[in-house]
């Protein structure tokens, strides 16, 4: 009996002495475990490159997705090696194609086949591998512009619905298009575990000054319904888009530009009282001083702050009404 206990342990120490080998071998440099679907995708009219992803793993979105204006972008998932990512941007911004830097990449990586990487670099090449030791359904479809890539899923017709999705919604901007993606992965499956946390990721296809790169980022890394709530997050971008531009032709003073941004705005959420409320200002600067009392009457009944920011604005040439009408305006 002593000699089988033995035996038993020996053979439970080369176990556990592999299994540490193996371990060190693909999960010291990978990182976390990314088991999930993306996209990584690049407009061919506007130039902008994006990666869309979602999975059952906490803030995927950080781990997954690496895009550099004007140079590409990169998805790395499955057993994750993360130096993919800014790796493969250096690759790429040196030259190389995406093809290029994906051999460079997956050549010189000793856990390859548990891996899955996607490029599109700024000219519209693309480069999918999906290793042979990637966790069933695994899988990934190239083409023209893009690539969909997928592990661990519930079903094997998860990418193919993803190809589908893209191809059919090219009249969107890219983000929604590649939100659209995500959502038909989903539809058909998703990840087998279910769901924990999306992103997207845009990027210009021009080069661009660090703190206006990248052009979208939005994260959703711990929620019951991240592709709900990105959406939500992504109508919420577009719309203050609109104030920004807003906000600029106010610094120009183009009242009726910044009125028709600012009105853009409130229509996407005609509850958010800023929007609200700079579309007032914006009226009672542009002449409309009626129109402009009424939202404003709204605006202070909901949250009194508004009215002590309203008495700031005139000094700095935000509202340009006399005393008088000031008074009348903070009296409402």
């Amino acid at each position: 009996m002593k000699k089988f206990l033995s035996h038993r342990l020996i053979i439970l120490l080369m176990i556990t002495s592999s299994f540490t080998a193996v371990q060190a071998q693909f999960f010291s440099e990978s990182g976390p475990f990314a088991h999930t679907y993306s996209i990584v995708a690049r407009d061919a009219e506007t130039g902008e490159m994006a990666v869309g992803v979602q999975s059952h793993w906490f803030s995927v979105g950080t781990v997954v997705s690496w895009g550099e204006a004007g140079t590409g972008v990169v998805a790395t998932q499955s057993f994750v090696n993360k130096r993919f990512g800014p790796e493969g941007l250096a690759l790429l911004r040196e030259g190389k194609t995406a093809q290029e830097a994906l051999d460079i990449l997956i050549a010189a990586d000793e856990g390859r086949e548990y891996r899955q990487l996607a490029i599109v670099d700024n000219k519209g090449n693309v480069a999918t591998y999906t290793g042979e030791s990637c966790i069933a359904e695994a899988g990934h479809i190239k083409g023209n512009g893009f690539s969909v890539q997928a592990n661990m899923m519930l079903r094997s017709e998860v990418w193919g619905a993803m190809e589908k999705a893209y191809l059919e919604n090219d009249q969107l901007p890219l983000a929604e298009r590649v939100l659209a993606t995500l959502e038909a992965a989903q539809a058909v499956g998703g990840d087998i575990r279910g769901k924990q946390s999306a992103a997207i990721l845009v990027v210009k296809g021009e080069s661009a000054e660090p703190w206006e790169d990248p052009y979208i980022d939005l994260r959703v890394d711990d929620d019951s319904d991240p592709l709900s709530e990105l959406s939500r997050l992504l109508k919420v971008f577009r719309a203050y888009e609109h104030m920004n531009e807003g906000d600029l032709a106010l610094e120009h003073n183009d009242m009726a530009e910044a009125l028709t941004q600012y009105n853009a705005a409130q229509e996407m959420f005609p509850d958010n009282l800023e929007m609200k409320y700079w579309t007032a200002i914006t009226l009672i600067n542009n002449g409309d001083l009626e129109k402009g009392k009424e939202i404003l009457k709204e605006v202070f009944r909901a949250d009194n702050n508004w009215r002590i920011l309203t008495e700031r604005l005139p000094s700095s040439g935000l509202l340009t009404v006399e005393d008088d009408v000031l008074k009348e305006l903070l009296s409402l």
